[in-house]
């Protein structure tokens, strides 16, 4: 086998995040990731059979823990629906080399299920909001739930050790960007971080257009103008928001910009789906089929080798290429395979 620290893409990438998506189902209907007119009540989801069990999952992290991937992020869906999240955690958190068990939830779930999530091993949470203006907010998630909910746990993740907590918001254009200095506002001087993302081109789904999309510098400058900012420094090689701090002490903001500053020369991401699959881009058509492998028996080295001639034949820099050309190719759903 390649050894962990020589292991490089095609784009000498080193592979050092993984990114587990451990259900298809969500409780929200966001219009930019899971829309009703798609993901409706007739729409059919992995059955339990297809998922991964935690065992499985754990032995595919304590493999590629080994091939250099040192970050686990649990996504969905919505992870907390999916039953027992925190015996997965317990597993993850305990394999050599893993020294970061983070999770990205909706938050609606969180306040019932923070404090076993941190028992387990989780170290820290990432909480979807995109509005602090209800009725904006209700309208986004398209399920009626109301801020309250959000904010009631991000309090208890806190409350849990699972702090400082990272709150995303996506912005749209003519939907919540009017709302987004209000958001800075309200977590100014909590300690926790706010970062924007730029609203992508994931899926076939979200009916994304450009004209939607209020690049990060706009963002900035608004946030600027009513709170005044100053850039920092990254936390680490290849982290995909830019950071910026509040001038007077209050802590920071970070913006994601995929759409109009790709960051792929940096990424060291890999993802697993529910049902096994490997994907190597966010933006990704399809993924490589691990569970047919793992069910058949391999061992470990013929899994390894299996995920070595994955990572070593990735060339994937979809943001980079974006264009009208390669925006209507058929893209794996984010709701698959987490953000």
């Amino acid at each position: 086998m390649i050894p962990a620290m020589s292991l490089r893409d095609r784009l000498r990438r080193p592979l050092r995040d993984l990114r587990l998506s451990v259900t298809d189902r969500c409780n929200f209907r966001c219009r930019y990731c899971m829309p009703k007119e798609v993901f409706g009540p007739d729409h059919v989801f992995l059955p339990r059979r297809a998922l991964l069990t935690y065992e499985e999952t754990a032995r595919v992290v304590r493999i590629l823990a080994a091939r250099g991937v040192e970050k686990v992020r649990i996504t969905g869906g919505e992870p907390l629906v999916r039953r027992d999240l925190p015996r997965l955690i317990e597993q993850v958190a305990a394999v050599e080399g893993i020294r970061d068990v983070c999770l990205t939830t909706n938050g609606a779930l969180l306040a019932t299920h923070a404090r076993r999530l941190g028992d387990a091993g989780l170290r820290r949470v990432t909480v979807s909001l995109d509005s602090l203006h209800d009725e904006v907010f209700r309208e986004m998630n398209d399920v009626g739930v109301p801020v309250a909910k959000v904010l009631e746990g991000i309090a208890a993740a806190s409350d849990a050790g699972l702090g400082p907590v990272k709150i995303n918001a996506v912005v749209q254009r003519g939907r919540n960007d009017h709302t987004i200095v209000d958001l800075a506002r309200h977590f100014h001087g909590t300690g926790h971080i706010l970062r924007f993302i730029e609203y992508m081109d994931v899926g076939n789904s979200n009916g994304w257009k450009m004209d939607d999309v209020v690049p990060a510098s706009e963002i900035v400058r608004r946030i600027h103008e009513a709170l005044p900012l100053e850039p920092t420094e990254a936390n680490y090689p290849g982290e995909v928001a830019r950071r910026w701090r509040y001038r007077d002490g209050g802590g920071e903001i970070g913006v994601i910009s995929s759409v109009t500053r790709p960051f792929c020369a940096a990424c060291t991401r890999l993802r697993l789906s529910p049902d096994g699959k490997l994907f190597t881009c966010l933006f990704a058509a399809a993924g490589h089929d691990l569970r047919s492998i793992l069910r058949a028996g391999a061992s470990d080295d013929e899994l390894a080798a299996a995920m070595d001639a994955i990572w070593t034949g990735r060339q994937d820099r979809y943001s980079e290429l974006r264009s009208s050309r390669t925006r209507n190719l058929p893209k794996v759903e984010m709701s698959f395979i987490g953000g």
